[in-house]
């Protein structure tokens, strides 16, 4: 049942460009790519997905053939007001301390931007001021998540041809639960997870949580923008204004982990066609990432176990892009003797 101390849903209309028609792929750059591979002395198809990343980068940059010169590792960090629930086995100063420790060059992410060549941002989104508890409020205003989105789509500016995505934010597999539940449907039990090491008995306080949660919001949530702002958090819209920036940039997008992977699907939702330039770089443990994998159709480039944050898969996975790239472009016939 909606609150009657919420506003009625008013959709962000104006923002830019969202519901409007967004930039196709480059298919001319697309239809050139496989030929890349047919002139080297090979099998037909037998690099599997390498060619089919290949044609993707090319659609999306409109390069063949495909390269990647500037790519860049976008983390956005968020903390949650709905924690106070006992959500999370980790402390809510846990996220500072890991945006501290990225910022140190000590965390994995900073590894595999090194072994990667990766550049790597982090942004502290107002770390000290949690979102709403979405138990009982929206977790932003209209306002407020208006300019997290514009925030995130501002923060890929400086010329990057490939974005990795990625998050951090103690409690944030719940509001990614939450936020998959309002959009998909569902209950809380079918979208929750382990997280970051939620036993049993807090698994189900997590479930509960998504369903009062989803409950409270009731009818509004059928606006994908009003269940963004009301059932998500800062590192959720800044993530869903860097993935349309990109889009309308035309830049080849890595999505990371589950709170990257629902905040894709409120702008696949607003449509149907925003996710086209994005792949999906890892499959985390969490079942509620990999149900919203499948609804949105996205097929994960890896499946490794990995549920570390920190943009860890998608920072992975550029290196497969990278090297799907200089494949297309430096293959060659063999010679003959």
């Amino acid at each position: 049942m909606t609150s009657p101390h919420i506003p009625p849903p008013r959709p962000f209309h104006d923002f830019p460009k969202l519901r409007a028609r967004l930039p196709p792929a480059d298919t001319a750059a697309q239809t050139r790519a496989p030929p890349l591979f047919t002139k080297a002395d090979k099998p037909k198809a037998s690099l599997g997905r390498i060619e089919d990343i290949a044609a993707w980068l090319a659609a999306w940059s409109g390069r063949a053939p495909p390269a990647v010169n500037r790519p860049l590792v976008a983390i956005f960090a968020g903390n949650h007001g709905v924690t106070r629930h006992g959500i999370s086995p980790r402390p809510v100063a846990e996220t500072a301390n890991a945006v501290e420790l990225c910022a140190a060059g000590g965390a994995a992410i900073n590894q595999i931007c090194v072994a990667n060549n990766l550049g790597l941002k982090v942004f502290d989104l107002a770390l000290h001021i949690a979102t709403a508890d979405i138990t009982e409020d929206a977790a932003l205003d209209e306002r407020g998540c208006a300019a997290t989105m514009a925030f995130g789509m501002e923060a890929i500016a400086g010329g990057s041809d490939l974005i990795c995505l990625g998050d951090l934010g103690v409690g944030n597999s719940t509001v990614a639960a939450a936020l998959c539940a309002a959009l998909f449907g569902g209950s809380g039990a079918d979208w929750v997870g382990p997280g970051s090491g939620a036993d049993a008995a807090m698994q189900a306080r997590k479930a509960d949580v998504v369903d009062a949660a989803v409950a409270f919001h009731g009818a509004a949530l059928k606006d994908p923008l009003e269940a963004l702002r009301r059932v998500g958090g800062r590192e959720f819209a800044a993530i869903a204004g860097a993935i349309l920036a990109a889009r309308m940039q035309k830049i080849p997008v890595l999505l990371d982990g589950f709170a990257a992977t629902a905040a894709a699907a409120v702008l696949h939702a607003a449509n149907p066609g925003a996710l086209d330039h994005c792949l999906l770089a890892s499959q985390s443990p969490e079942p509620g990432q990999r149900l919203a994998a499948e609804r949105l159709g996205l097929r994960p480039l890896f499946d490794l176990g990995i549920s570390h944050g920190e943009g860890v898969g998608a920072a992975l996975a550029a290196g497969l892009v990278k090297a799907a790239a200089l494949t297309s472009s430096g293959m060659a016939a063999a010679v003959k003797a």
